[in-house]
């Protein structure tokens, strides 16, 4: 496998992990848009992806909207642009001359997630995180209990639901450092700052000039990449 094709594939993982702390819900007040800047390590020093991946992602939020970007060596770029309220999601996808997106609603996102179920457990214990009080979780894979790590999260930008897409449906608030695994890739995310900045409202568009193409086209795309 090229090394391209190993940071498509990788990349691809990231976004979907991303979309785990894409919270936006306004039902408790607190700060309801601005961008939080994400460090991204891999666990296993020896596993052959560790040197390939991208080292931080940027989440940019508005109320029920949000949008998580990456890029790699500038040339594989990809976004996952959602919306809570309206229960979609969309991943796009820019590199040379394909640029295309593909939209998933609540149903597709629900089946996703059986890949991804967790055990949650909520703790006392509490630190601060980006200036934020983060809540600890103890967190196990319901498919593998040999699998746990701790989580943490916060309630302070008044988030309540906004996990109600995701594996983490039980927390209630923004995950601002855990860990996920996937396709054999362990991976740890810490949110390192936050920004409480006006976000342009097209930041949550899909660009008119991207091909809207199916769920299964858009896995066709990344499975030639392999």
């Amino acid at each position: 496998m090229t090394t391209f094709k190993f940071i498509s594939k990788y990349l691809t993982v990231l976004a979907a992990v991303l979309f785990l702390n894409s919270c936006v819900s306004d039902k408790s007040g607190g700060n309801e848009e601005g961008i939080i800047e994400f460090e991204t390590k891999a666990i296993d020093e020896q596993h052959p992806l560790y040197g390939l991946a991208p080292s931080s992602a940027t989440l940019k939020y508005k109320k029920e909207k949000f949008a998580i970007e990456m890029s790699t060596m500038g040339m594989f770029n990809t976004a996952i642009i959602g919306d809570t309220k309206a229960k979609t999601v969309a991943q796009t996808v820019k590199f040379m001359d394909i640029k295309q997106a593909c939209i998933e609603n609540e149903k597709d996102i629900i089946t996703d997630n059986l890949d991804f179920a967790l055990n949650i457990e909520e703790t006392k214990e509490t630190k601060k995180i980006i200036g934020l009080k983060a809540h600890k979780i103890k967190v196990t894979m319901a498919n593998n209990p040999t699998i746990t790590f701790d989580a943490w999260y916060t309630k302070d930008l008044g988030m309540e639901d906004c996990n109600s897409l995701n594996p983490y449906s039980q927390v209630k608030g923004v995950l601002l450092d855990y860990r996920v695994k996937k396709m054999g890739l362990e991976m740890h995310f810490i949110a390192k700052s936050i920004k409480k900045v006006e976000v342009p409202e097209n930041t949550f568009e899909i660009p008119a000039s991207m091909k809207i193409v199916s769920k299964e086209e858009m896995a066709k795309f990344f499975a030639n990449l392999q």
